[in-house]
């Protein structure tokens, strides 16, 4: 079945309380899951202008899955669980570094050539080729992480579904998430960015570009390269004035063609923890 005619099925039973029972929607929705699977198929892609775009059949084909699958008990040895779910299977043939407890949901693509620590990948998701999920780190539904990034130890990458519209967690291309950093909301991490250890950002974060002589403000997005630290700005109160959590863009990652090298710069130039 092809994609043209799965998006047309998948639009028609969503919103039907009985849709996920009809032959053609289940056809449709195992079409999607497989392709999400062999990375054939992505919840965003990105357009001539940069702008990455919710292909929200795509949504609605992991949501018909989650109706229409029944809890089963998935056994690992002594342990078991019970979800609808299942785990992606690795052969050893996929070129990819899978260390033990790190866990991929059917339905997300890791590509040739990523690490995958002691971690967690929801479905949906996607993980580009060199990219290091560190461990304890997680990826959530439909986040996609892009070629060559590294996702530091105990990084929580929101995941959404719901509403079909909203955007995923974007990591682009070269990017370094620090520690502990949070990205939730739709956030857009643009190419070669570093988020210093600690980072968190929403969709409501400001992002502060202090680097020149006068503030920019950016929301939902990192600027490519930008090399961002944890910070404070005020805000009144009624009790009082105060300092709320935002992010600090404290300057540029080098546009070297080493990006090894421009990290390290980097990192130490502007004396970033990770």
């Amino acid at each position: 079945m092809d994609f043209q005619k799965c998006e047309a099925i998948l639009n028609q039973y969503f919103s039907d309380p009985n849709g996920h029972k009809n032959s053609e929607a289940i056809q449709a929705t195992h079409t999607c899951i497989e392709a999400l699977d062999r990375g054939e198929l992505r919840v965003v892609e990105k357009n001539a202008q940069g702008e990455w775009l919710v292909k929200e059949w795509v949504k609605k084909a992991i949501l018909l899955y989650f109706r229409m699958s029944e809890i089963q008990v998935i056994r690992a040895g002594d342990l078991s669980f019970a979800d609808k779910i299942p785990l992606k299977q690795w052969s050893g043939k996929e070129g990819v570094r899978v260390v033990p407890h790190a866990l991929v949901r059917k339905g997300s693509f890791v590509s040739s050539g990523a690490i995958l620590m002691p971690s967690y990948v929801n479905i949906g998701a996607f993980v580009g080729s060199g990219t290091m999920i560190d461990t304890w780190a997680t990826v959530g539904s439909c986040a996609q992480v892009g070629a060559n990034v590294h996702i530091s130890g105990g990084v929580g990458l929101g995941g959404v579904l719901e509403p079909l519209q909203a955007k995923p967690v974007i990591v682009e291309d070269h990017a370094f998430i620090g520690s502990r950093c949070i990205v939730v909301e739709g956030v857009w991490v643009e190419e070669g960015a570093v988020l210093g250890a600690g980072v968190t950002l929403t969709a409501s974060t400001k992002i502060i570009d202090v680097s020149g002589s006068k503030e920019i403000i950016y929301k939902g997005r990192v600027p490519k390269n930008a090399v961002v630290i944890p910070g404070t700005t005020p805000k009144k109160f009624s009790a009082g004035e105060y300092g709320v959590g935002c992010a600090l863009i404290i300057g540029q990652r080098s546009e070297g063609t080493d990006r090894k090298t421009s990290l390290t710069g980097a990192l130490r130039d502007f004396s970033v923890s990770v």
